[in-house]
């Protein structure tokens, strides 16, 4: 098939010989130089090097009320999970985002609780758990690019508990290299002694090891942060203690379970009295590290100051680096404009990402967000009390942790129509592998939207060179998708609206997923239906 390139080439050679033509057949110089010019631009190659953004029908079935996830790309196909009441199907896609078929996923019981997926380049496992006469299955199944099934459903584990369940108990977590997988479950009938039941996968679904373990919960007001999971297969948390009366955290605790111990290492990470926000962790695989970062405080409810970051090296099993970075005067007018007040600059920040490079370094990716209603602004600490990204022991003596981005209690569509929902300025901050910082930069914007949190905020994508953001701002009264890069030396780029942009579509960023170097799934509303968009890049 003839490429692209070479049509245009064919075209610029048709264009020379006109204009050649032409030439020899004016006598006036000036008009003879401006043909001369339009031969100079004509001679370089016409090459078009815009994304491209490609739409998916709306379905009959799917509305602004469907549950959903991305799978991502399996095989040549994209792959979509919708659950409507009982009805679970996953949607699959050509590349084009044009449906191929809607597949109803019949084998997963009428009371089923929750559905996670692993993809792999060829294949994907789904993880589903359904109650049926008291007892909780937890289930695996192999599906192909077609969401056909591969295997048979295979039983992960079953808990007993004698009650109709509302949330999940199992909860699914893997590493980086999709190499290992977990599946756990905490019993907290005892408040003060939690029961851990934890399964460790290889790739294919094959069971390593299974191991049950206590943790003692020493204080009514002991938390969790994230549960993850390295490439060799430990599970690695953090425990802290919000104190009675306080909204900050202190006492924080690396947890660590090794992949072949019944038993968790507990390492007390020192940071005492220091006032800490929500912690974060990020494994670094590449070199054995664990990394935390916290906002931090001065004194109770006050304002935040800078930055906590703690390093744990798996390799020497120590404290690899501690440092509390203090945001500067600087940093605080670019964080929040040059007319906010500098003290209150980043009481609305919430860290959103951070991004491990290679060499151990690390970028921060932080965005102001708060709501207002006809009650009055809905500030952190009305966050962090309502919504702790691990919830506390539930009343029906197991739970399994849930994770909100926002670390907000905002959900996917909204429900409270007098209440705005706020996304303002991103903050990058980048450090080298010894934590020092090698530049920060601001992204500015204002988004709100009365209904839900659904068109605002932002996502990331990474494309290898530079980072994308991608969020919605109004141009001209109109919803648009808008497309802001970052360099790694921290120079912001501003893409021309992206084209193919549908002025009927609303997109929801941050519900995207990336799904290759150069493409991402973007889910979207129009008319109060669901719909998909694939942007290449």
């Amino acid at each position: 098939m003839e490429s692209l390139g070479g049509r245009f080439t064919m075209l610029n050679l048709a264009y020379k010989n006109v204009i050649m033509h032409c030439i020899t057949m004016i006598k006036n110089p000036i008009r003879m130089r401006l043909l001369a010019i339009i031969l100079m631009i004509m001679s370089f190659p016409l090459v078009s090097s815009a994304q491209r953004i490609f739409y998916s029908e709306s379905e009959r079935d799917d509305s602004r009320r469907t549950n959903f996830e991305i799978i991502g790309k399996v095989g040549a196909n994209i792959l979509v999970f919708k659950n409507n009441r009982s009805d679970n199907a996953i949607s699959v896609y050509d590349n084009e985002m044009k449906l191929i078929e809607r597949v109803k996923l019949d084998y997963m019981d009428d009371r089923w609780i929750n559905v996670d997926f692993v993809p792999y380049a060829e294949h994907v496992w789904m993880i589903y758990q359904f109650q049926r006469r008291g007892i909780v299955y937890c289930m695996g199944v192999k599906l192909n690019q077609e969401a056909k099934r591969l295997t048979d459903p295979i039983e992960l584990d079953t808990t007993r508990i004698g009650w109709a369940a509302s949330n999940k108990i199992y909860t699914t977590v893997f590493s980086d290299d999709k190499q290992k997988i977990m599946v756990f479950k905490i019993n907290s009938r005892n408040p003060n002694n939690f029961v851990f039941t934890t399964l460790l996968f290889n790739s294919d679904l094959q069971l390593q090891q299974k191991h049950r373990m206590q943790l003692a919960m020493e204080e009514r007001n002991d938390y969790f942060t994230d549960f993850l999971v390295d490439n060799e297969g430990d599970m690695v948390f953090g425990k802290f203690v919000r104190r009675s009366g306080s909204d900050n955290i202190s006492d924080v605790r690396l947890i660590r379970k090794k992949s072949d111990e019944e038993r968790f290492i507990i390492t007390d990470l020192k940071t005492g009295e220091k006032m800490l926000d929500e912690v974060k962790i990020k494994i670094d695989n590449t070199n054995r590290r664990y990394l935390f970062t916290a906002l931090y405080y001065k004194q109770r409810r006050g304002n935040v100051e800078g930055l906590y970051t703690l390093i744990f090296d798996k390799g020497a099993d120590n404290i690899m680096r501690e440092s509390m970075l203090t945001f500067s005067d600087d940093l605080r007018r670019s964080a929040k404009g040059p007319d906010a007040n500098l003290r209150l600059a980043f009481n609305d920040y919430f860290i959103k990402n951070m991004i491990i490079k290679r060499d151990g370094g690390y970028i921060m990716v932080a965005e102001s967000m708060y709501t207002t209603s006809r009650g009055g602004a809905f500030n952190r600490w009305d966050y962090l009390s309502w919504n702790n990204p691990w919830a506390s022991p539930m009343g029906y003596n197991y739970y399994s942790p849930y994770y909100n981005s926002w670390g907000s209690p905002w959900n996917r569509w909204g429900n409270n129509q007098a209440t705005r929902y706020h996304a303002e300025n991103i903050m990058i901050l980048s450090f080298d592998k010894d934590g020092n910082m090698d530049w920060n930069n601001v992204i500015p914007k204002s988004q709100f939207d009365d209904e839900s949190e659904g068109l605002v905020s932002h996502q990331v994508m990474n494309t290898g060179g530079e980072l994308h953001f991608l969020f919605n701002l109004y141009e001209r009264r109109t919803l648009l998708l808008n497309d802001q890069s970052i360099a790694p030396d921290g120079q912001i780029t501003r893409r021309p609206t992206l084209k193919g942009l549908d002025t009927k579509i609303e997109f929801m960023p941050r519900y995207g997923k990336q799904i290759s170097a150069r493409s991402i799934i973007i889910p979207c509303q129009r008319s109060n239906y669901l719909m998909f968009a694939k942007v290449d890049f």
